[in-house]
């Protein structure tokens, strides 16, 4: 589907705005410039209206377009997008660049000019989450909300929004409630399968991928492989692109982990001091649970047994392959401990 098949120009006819309401099932058509820049909306219930009331299939729309100002940005994060829709009661919301033209399109069940990505995606959903306590009794940790939402769902409407139309979510514990919830992903805008693990035999974070060749499936493009509990809005053309680029196997994305010291610190010489620091803070690079995997990588995962994806890298490491590692400049919490969970609502 093409972006500017769905967008009109102040001149267009009703029979044009008609074309476009019937054949794409939109409630609300943008009127744009010749530069694209958006000038505003005609709803169908308007152009229904304004038929009734006399006005011939070919007269223009121009007295029916009023102005629009709910729109997104491109790095708009497609959970927020639909909870705006459900806000304002809209169906539709298109997506501007710096100067109002329009690039793309949100839809309620898909979005529109975003390129599509042959990659595709595992999202790990399959824990236990025992850190949560009585959280995770009855609800698996990624369908936890945050925002009115599940963690999972954030997730994939966020790689949905970043072009991924295939994901697979690796279940396990209380795997009939994500299931349920998420079916084959139609409604989301996606195709998704799942990776069932035998309740008896957890696989771990690598040992899941080893499902795909279970299912029959070989990937011809690197895989996004994620935890199922992050609340995140990374780049995943900037992840894509630096695996691409450093032309690795494995591409690991970085969060960076704080620490202060309590104390105030003694710089000595010699056992003389030289210098006081005062609750210093370090910093170190540490594994945020989103990776990018050459689809070589996923024959060396051992069948049907507990596999960590960080013995896949440690693996590369010792046929001297290389392992990228990607610092995440975007928003990033996982989700593990109740006070994380507490962050990530805003408590």
């Amino acid at each position: 589907m093409c972006l500017s098949d769905l967008l009109l120009r102040s001149n267009a006819s009703m029979r044009d705005a008609f074309t476009v309401v019937d054949m794409n099932d939109l409630s609300d058509v943008f009127v744009v410039d010749d530069s694209t820049r958006l000038v505003g909306a005609v709803s169908e219930q308007d152009l229904r209206r304004a038929l009734l009331g006399g006005v011939s299939l070919d007269d223009p729309i121009t007295p029916l377009v009023r102005p629009w100002r709910a729109t997104a940005n491109q790095a708009a994060d497609r959970a927020a997008v639909l909870d705006l829709m459900r806000a304002l009661g809209v169906r539709n919301i298109p997506v501007v660049d710096s100067v109002d033209r329009v690039i793309g399109l949100h839809v309620e069940r898909r979005i529109i000019g975003v390129p599509k990505l042959p990659n595709w995606a595992v999202i790990m959903a399959g824990g236990k989450g025992t850190r949560l306590g009585s959280l995770t009794k009855t609800v698996p940790k990624p369908m936890l909300t945050v925002a009115g939402r599940p963690i999972l769902e954030r997730l994939v409407l966020h790689l949905v929004g970043s072009g991924v139309e295939k994901i697979f979510l690796s279940v396990n514990y209380l795997a009939n409630i994500i299931e349920k919830h998420f079916g084959d992903g139609g409604h989301l805008g996606c195709s998704i399968e799942y990776l069932r693990e035998d309740p008896d035999v957890p696989l771990g974070t690598g040992g899941a991928l080893r499902l795909l060749g279970d299912l029959g499936y070989q990937a011809d493009y690197p895989l996004l492989v994620m935890n199922g509990d992050l609340v995140t809005n990374f780049s995943v053309s900037g992840l894509l692109e630096a695996h691409r680029k450093e032309q690795v196997l494995a591409t690991i994305a970085t969060s960076t982990y704080h620490h202060e010291v309590p104390f105030g610190v003694l710089r000595s010489e010699r056992n003389q001091l030289t210098r006081i620091v005062e609750k210093p803070i370090q910093e170190w690079p540490v594994n945020a649970g989103i990776y990018t995997v050459d689809p070589v990588l996923i024959g060396r995962i051992p069948v049907d047994q507990e596999f960590p994806i960080t013995r896949l890298f440690e693996d590369c490491l010792s046929r001297g392959e290389k392992v990228g590692l990607w610092p995440l400049r975007d928003d990033w919490q996982d989700i593990g401990r109740p006070n994380e969970l507490a962050q990530a609502r805003g408590q």
